[in-house]
């Protein structure tokens, strides 16, 4: 993958190329044939996962199935600054090639370039903010 293919991940938007590159670097690829888990509810989650091609299906014990996530999609970010479990299962839909930082690769890229670091924080915290405004938005129309 190259810096200029991570520009159309939003967590990498407000990167520049040599910024991008220096992620790039560090992506491990994962080849997932359909029906194969990309990873399993109650795992210890590793890292962060970019969608580069194909689809995962979405699904938890909880919620049953909860939807599916595509090409261009980022899973997992908040797994590169805390540990603990995965919520749910993402397994292949489609013949699907992931990208994955590794919480490892991400605290080594932050102690190396911290400004990185930083930006890749910021932009975890801003779309987790968001999905968790949708979800208070969400029950306060249900309840109200």
């Amino acid at each position: 993958m190259s810096e200029s293919d991570l520009k159309r991940f939003s967590l990498f938007s407000d990167l520049g190329d040599s910024d991008r590159e220096a992620v790039a670097a560090l992506l491990e690829p994962i080849e997932l044939v359909p029906g194969r888990q990309c990873f399993r509810e109650g795992q210890e989650a590793e890292g962060l996962l970019l969608i580069d091609e194909g689809e995962l299906r979405l699904e938890s014990r909880r919620s049953g199935e909860l939807g599916r996530s595509g090409e261009g999609a980022a899973l997992g970010g908040l797994s590169l600054l805390v540990v603990g479990p995965r919520e749910l299962t993402a397994t292949a839909a489609v013949p699907t090639r992931v990208l994955q930082l590794s919480r490892a690769s991400f605290l080594r890229l932050a102690e190396d370039h911290p400004r990185i670091g930083l930006r890749l924080i910021q932009a975890i915290a801003t779309e987790f903010a968001g999905a968790v405004r949708e979800d208070l938005d969400r029950i306060a129309s249900v309840s109200g």
